[in-house]
């Protein structure tokens, strides 16, 4: 078996190193002996989305945003037929903002990929702590940090995680985050899935699912990642 990630943007979507979350990937990925590959594109480079498994769309300040969203419009249908076919991806911080239609800023509008029906509004104060969620489909908390002036707003669409410490979304309505067929939108840093690997687990397993029609994950020893991950949901939800 194998797995090929693309990694959209990384010289300008990599604000709070999200290599983390592919070394994550393909470490969980080899430990198994399952093979895997990471493809880094440029924006000038073609996409084959049919040659790719895990899409991977990180964070950036808004000016790299800006600069980068010409040219997901260009990837707009492919991008949007590999999500609906079930692609798995995992999109951070400003990666989120952008599977959306818009983000307004103070300095204009950042037209997203409209491909999960959310949108985005910058308000004020940023949003920054760290942050636990739950979700019943996963084992265990999540967590991680959060630092975003972006406010979004997912509709009917459902939350990576109710959230139990931190901010959230938009700060107001408790969710975290959206899933969407295999998509998973998250504001959360860390980066995301050192501190998670049950969340790795799930992005591994969608791929493999949707690759191979089934996938039995052997079992790693995650005992120092579980014990990190329970730290932090005990220190902050007391708090609570």
């Amino acid at each position: 078996m194998k797995i090929t990630i693309g990694h959209l943007y990384p010289d300008l979507l990599n604000l709070y190193g999200d290599r983390g979350n592919i070394q994550c990937m393909m470490k969980r990925c080899q430990w198994r002996g399952i093979e895997a590959e990471t493809i880094e594109y440029q924006l000038e480079d073609h996409i084959d989305f049919s040659t790719l498994d895990i899409v991977l769309l990180g964070g950036g300040s808004d000016r790299e945003q800006m600069l980068v969203c010409d040219k997901l419009r260009s990837i707009q249908k492919d991008f949007r037929d590999y999500v609906e076919d079930n692609g798995v991806v995992i999109a951070v911080c400003g990666g989120y903002q952008l599977l959306g239609h818009y983000y307004d800023t103070d300095d204009g509008r950042i037209e997203g990929l409209s491909l999960v029906d959310l949108y985005t509004e910058q308000g004020s104060p940023r949003l920054i702590d760290n942050i636990v969620l739950e979700n019943d489909k996963f084992s265990l908390p999540i967590v991680g940090f959060e630092n975003h002036g972006g406010r979004t707003y997912i509709g009917d669409n459902e939350p990576f995680g109710k959230v139990l410490y931190g901010s959230g979304n938009n700060g107001e309505d408790k969710a975290e985050g959206v899933l969407y067929k295999n998509v998973v939108g998250t504001y959360l840093h860390g980066p995301l899935l050192p501190k998670n690997p049950h969340i790795s687990d799930y992005l591994i397993t969608n791929a493999l699912e949707r690759k191979y029609g089934k996938a039995e994950l052997a079992p790693l020893d995650d005992s120092q990642e579980i014990e990190a991950n329970q730290y932090i949901y005990h220190r902050f939800t007391a708090k609570q």
